[in-house]
C-alpha cells in the first residue's frame, strides 16, 4: 500500500517546520551554506511528495504495482540531421556526420514515471516556479518530446510565482496568467501544473519560517492525485 494523503501532510509539516533549524546547524558546523541547504531540503521534499502522489494515484486506478517504477535513465536527445546543412566550413559537417552517434544531448526529469519498463512521464519539481525558471522547463520538456513524442509532462510546485491563479489550487477551473501561457504558447508541450500550497510566492515570506508557515491540505493533496490518474489513467486498464 502506497503513502496516504495524511501521511504527506504530516511528514510536509513536520519536515518543512525543522528546515530552518536544520539549514541553521549545518550552517554552524561549516557543512553547508543555509541557503543552499533550505533549497536542497525543499526540493528533496517536493520529489517526495510527488512520488507519493503518483503511487496513490494508481494505486486508485487498480494499477498493478510491479508495473510502475521511478528509474531515472538518461534520454539521449539526438543531433537533427538538417543542423548539418547549415554547419560550416564542410570539414566540419562531414566530420559531424561520420560521428554522429556520438552528437546528443543527455536529459532527465527530477521523476521519470514508468510504466511497463516505458517512460510515460516526466514530472519536474520545484519549492517554487516564477516564468524564467518555467521557460527552462518547458525547453527541457520539449526536447525529450523529440524522442519520447507521447510524453505526458508534468510540474509539480509547492507555491507558485507565475503570477494569475496558479496559486489557487482548489479553484475548480484556474485561468492561469497572461504571462505563462504566452511562454505556454510557443512550445508544442502540454503542461500539467500542479500546485500544493495556497497562496502566491512571497519572496520575504518563506514557508520554512514560523511566521509564515502554509499548511499542506488533504484537499489540496486530492486535487493533485485526481490530475495524475487523469493523466495516467491510459495505462491502468
Amino acid at each position: 500500500m502506497p503513502a496516504t494523503l495524511a501521511d504527506i501532510r504530516n511528514a510536509y509539516n513536520l519536515l518543512v517546520r525543522g528546515i530552518d533549524e536544520s539549514a541553521h546547524a549545518e550552517d554552524e558546523d561549516g557543512n553547508r551554506a543555509y541557503g543552499g541547504a533550505v533549497r536542497a531540503a525543499k526540493g528533496a521534499l517536493v520529489e517526495s511528495i510527488a512520488k507519493h502522489l503518483v503511487e496513490i494515484a494508481w494505486h486508485e486506478l487498480g494499477g498493478d504495482p510491479q508495473r510502475l517504477d521511478f528509474r531515472r535513465e538518461t534520454v539521449k536527445v539526438p543531433l537533427r540531421p538538417d543542423y548539418l546543412k547549415r554547419v560550416r566550413p564542410r570539414e566540419v559537417a562531414d566530420y559531424i556526420r561520420a560521428h554522429l552517434e556520438q552528437y546528443f544531448f543527455g536529459l532527465k526529469t527530477d521523476i521519470h514515471v514508468n510504466i511497463d519498463g516505458n517512460l510515460v512521464m516526466g514530472i519536474e519539481c520545484k519549492a517554487y516556479t516564477e516564468n524564467a525558471m518555467l521557460k527552462r522547463v518547458l525547453v527541457d520538456f520539449m526536447l525529450l518530446k523529440q524522442v519520447v513524442p507521447d510524453l505526458k509532462c508534468v510540474l509539480v510546485q509547492l507555491e507558485s510565482q507565475l503570477t494569475g491563479d496558479y496559486s489557487q489550487p482548489l479553484k475548480p477551473v484556474r485561468y492561469g496568467s497572461p504571462s505563462t501561457h504566452t511562454l505556454l504558447s510557443y512550445f508544442d508541450v502540454e503542461l500539467n501544473i500542479i500546485t500544493l500550497l495556497e497562496g502566491e510566492r512571497r519572496v520575504d515570506q518563506p514557508i520554512h519560517k514560523p511566521a509564515y508557515f502554509k499548511e499542506l491540505t488533504e484537499d489540496a493533496l486530492r486535487k493533485a492525485v485526481e490530475a495524475l490518474k487523469e493523466i495516467l489513467g491510459e495505462w491502468a486498464v
